[in-house]
């Protein structure tokens, strides 16, 4: 036999029947196990492709994100889940015909699962589930053709319906993903495999006759009602006699031109009377364009495609068509573009994201072009933290007997004063000099936030400065008498300092650690908390009138770090707790300088990798999908490490004894800080939930809403377990304690200047 007979033998004409439908197996079934081994039998099957444990392990690992297991854990868990079954009777068997390949597949949820893995969160596994529900119809397998491939491929749908009548050419392949072997084939039977090789669980049904007037309706409606057209056909007679019936129908239509972009979004299920394509017809029905000439349609076609700004390939491509060149030109690059298109807009569009009618260009040539560049911020270098050029004199000179203060003397009081903490670094205080008398205030400016509940942080910030003045007094040979809110009808004014000479007064031992006292976020060695330095601590706040309760067993250290993380959580996916927070933080040493309030992020200690983390957190637009989706997991990781490297966790409480409470309290806990100075230990506050935890207790509203209280009740109970609180205690400050070297720099002050005013006397009232 000679090679043209030989060919004739094995050579498939265009009319031939070609497969485009795997056939699937599910051996767990006795009657396609049956079915399946007479495949194999049968030597239809050229290769069998089988990686279905490989894809198990993948699968199992995917839905446990943090797990590491190694081999021999992660192939005992995928022994779990198959739960007896066989390896090779798990799942399906998909065999490709065209291809006479057999391969092994993970059940349609599992193979699903998987592979939309990955387009989790841009799209979640919910907008994924009400995807997998849709139809899409495309009627058009040239650029159509790119677009159901890439619905299919990103789960936009599960069922398809695909119209043309056209056979692959060669000249086709400029655009269209196939190989020279496709030629021949018809176009639909050519993009129904492709979908199928990605995913052999669709549903496709192909129009290989192409869209006639008997069949559109069957089409767009037989067996329930398509949920979105793409229409790419080349016929302008279907374009309108298409969008008549899908108008009709309410079905919205989807159109890309291959044309600078361009894409048209028809809403046809939202707006029932629209005109077609826009109205760019003029009331021309499918009626009259059936009947125009190829000549009268050329009018409407250049309205369709927007003569009045065409690209100039466009104008050589109408000149040319039927002189140079026999067809309409398009590019692959376009085509892909044209799918991407399709694919985003249509996502959005099922998910009611998206509701618009109208023409958009995603033009490469417009958006990428010279002088189109944009502008991009230099790279953020790691920051410094802003440090004082010259540190203020603090230290006064004894007093002698009948000596006053005078204004330099108050000023050095303040200055001592102010070097105390508050929340976010705030510095909520203000200070005025009535003679010897120092009026210590609420700074009224600062902004009411959450976590400044009752003013309660504002009152224990200003207690931890007097207790800095009351120290620096007594330094100074001085005694300093404290009347808490001495005149009832100014809230604001929250206690009055009195100072007199006193020569018998002993210089305090904490007073010289007034100056090194900072927040220490270093890790340091993990080392358990000497017994030595926790009896001194505990001494420290019983001789405040406070009590301290200290953790240092592991398993609890390990619970709190839980809690915190997810109060941390809490934090930043609630949107005015992190518009507060974000508020607090200072980006560079040129607005720390400026401000002198909040938290240089300098001295975060974060590196690199957080840091990035926390610029990316900045913005509240991308985690409000977060909390959309239930996520921020990562959120929880810095107090857990914290915790993890910490020595000892600390809770401060006094008892509650009315308007004075929290201000006495603010004056314990600035003697326990200076005291765990003394000591070496680091001291890091974690203070959100404790600011958090008495909104629970408000007969009002919390101030957050129902899902944010709720796991704010919950952390409050886990809290509770670990830390037990008593009715008449107020909790003051949680902190953690760490053998961590002392940081390199503290947050910056306001200067005095602006935090104290010089008046007249004290009021009668308050004396």
């Amino acid at each position: 036999m000679n090679l043209e007979a030989h060919l004739g033998t094995l050579t498939q004409t265009a009319g031939d029947t070609a497969p485009w439908r795997p056939t699937l197996y599910a051996p767990v079934e006795p009657e396609q196990r049956s079915a399946l081994t007479e495949l194999l039998e049968s030597g239809a099957v050229n290769s069998v492709h089988d990686t279905c444990a490989d894809q198990l392990e993948e699968l199992l690992s995917a839905r446990r994100p943090d797990w590491r297991p190694d081999a021999v854990e992660l192939a005992s868990a995928v022994r779990d889940h198959l739960g007896g079954t066989s390896p090779a009777e798990y799942g399906t068997w998909a065999w490709y015909a065209w291809s006479r390949q057999l391969v092994h597949v993970l059940p349609a949820a599992e193979h699903r699962e998987l592979r939309q893995s990955r387009n989790r969160y841009k799209i979640t596994a919910e907008e994924q589930d009400l995807l997998s529900g849709k139809t899409v119809a495309v009627v058009g397998l040239s650029v159509g053709a790119a677009s159901a491939v890439t619905l299919a491929q990103e789960g936009v749908g599960n069922r398809f319906r695909l119209a043309d009548f056209d056979l692959l050419s060669l000249s086709n392949l400029n655009r269209l993903r196939a190989s020279v072997a496709d030629v021949g084939l018809p176009k639909v039977v050519i993009a129904a495999r492709q979908m199928y090789e990605i995913d052999p669980y669709l549903d496709i049904t192909v129009w290989p006759e192409g869209l006639t007037e008997e069949n559109t309706d069957a089409f767009l409606a037989g067996g329930g009602r398509t949920d979105l057209l793409v229409e790419e056909c080349d016929d302008m007679y279907l374009k309108v006699h298409v969008r008549e019936r899908a108008r009709a129908l309410g079905i919205p239509v989807l159109m890309e031109t291959n044309e600078r972009g361009m894409l048209d979004v028809e809403r046809f299920d939202l707006e029932p009377e629209r005109p077609l394509l826009h109205g760019l017809l003029q009331g021309v029905a499918a009626a009259g364009v059936k009947k125009m000439s190829t000549r009268e349609k050329l009018p409407h076609l250049l309205r369709i495609l927007g003569q009045d700004e065409p690209s100039e390939r466009l104008v050589s491509s109408l000149v040319e068509t039927g002189k140079t060149i026999s067809s309409w030109p398009q590019l692959a690059s376009g085509v892909s573009l044209g799918a991407a298109l399709v694919t985003d807009t249509a996502r959005r569009l099922l998910l009611g994201q998206f509701t618009s009618s109208g023409r958009y260009f995603v033009d490469p040539g417009t958006l990428i072009r010279e002088g189109a560049e944009t502008s991009l911020a230099p790279a953020e270098p790691t920051p410094e933290p802003a440090t004082e050029v010259a540190s203020p004199p603090l230290l006064l000179p004894p007093g002698t007997a009948g000596a006053t203060l005078g204004e330099e003397g108050l000023r050095r009081l303040v200055a001592h004063g102010i070097q105390a903490p508050s929340g976010g670094n705030s510095q909520p205080w203000q200070f005025v000099a009535r003679g010897e008398a120092l009026d210590c205030r609420v700074d009224t400016a600062q902004p009411q936030t959450m976590l400044d509940f009752e003013g309660r942080a504002t009152q224990l910030a200003i207690g931890a400065a007097v207790e800095n003045i009351h120290l620096a007094a007594q330094a100074s040979g001085r005694a300093c008498q404290v009347q808490y809110f001495p005149t009832p009808a100014d809230p604001g004014l929250v206690c009055r300092l009195t100072f007199s000479p006193a020569a018998d007064v002993p210089r305090p031992a904490l007073f010289d650690w007034i100056e090194r006292r900072t927040t220490n976020r270093g890790l340091g060695p993990v080392r358990p908390l000497a017994e030595s330095h926790a009896a001194a601590l505990r001494d420290c706040a019983a001789e405040s009138g406070a009590r301290l309760h200290l953790i240092t067993a592991r398993d609890q250290l390990d619970e709190m770090g839980r809690i915190l993380g997810a109060g941390d959580r809490l934090r930043m996916l609630s949107p005015q707790l992190h518009r507060e927070m974000m508020n607090e933080l200072r980006w560079d040493p040129e607005e720390t300088r400026r401000t002198r309030d909040g938290i240089d992020v300098a001295t975060l200690g974060f590196d690199e990798v957080d840091l990035a983390g926390v610029r990316l957190a900045r913005q509240w637009s991308g985690l409000a999908f977060v909390r959309r989706i239930g996520g921020g997991k990562a959120f929880e990781e810095s107090a857990a490490k914290a915790l993890a490297a910490s020595s000892a966790v600390g809770c401060l409480t006094v008892p509650r004894k009315g308007p004075e409470t929290f201000v006495d309290g603010g004056r314990a806990l600035q003697r326990l800080w200076l005291t765990a100075t003394s000591l070496g230990l680091g001291f890091q506050p974690h203070t959100s939930l404790l600011y958090l935890f008495p909104r629970l207790e408000n007969e009002g509203e919390t101030g957050l809403d129902t899902t944010e209280t709720d796991v704010l009740r919950t952390l409050r109970t886990r809290f509770a377990a670990v830390i037990p609180s008593k009715p008449d205690e107020a909790e003051l400050m949680l902190f953690r304690l760490s053998y961590a070297p002392p940081p390199t720099a503290r947050s910056l002050r306001r200067p005095v200047d602006s935090v104290l005013h010089f008046g007249g006397p004290p009021s009668r009232s308050g004396a």
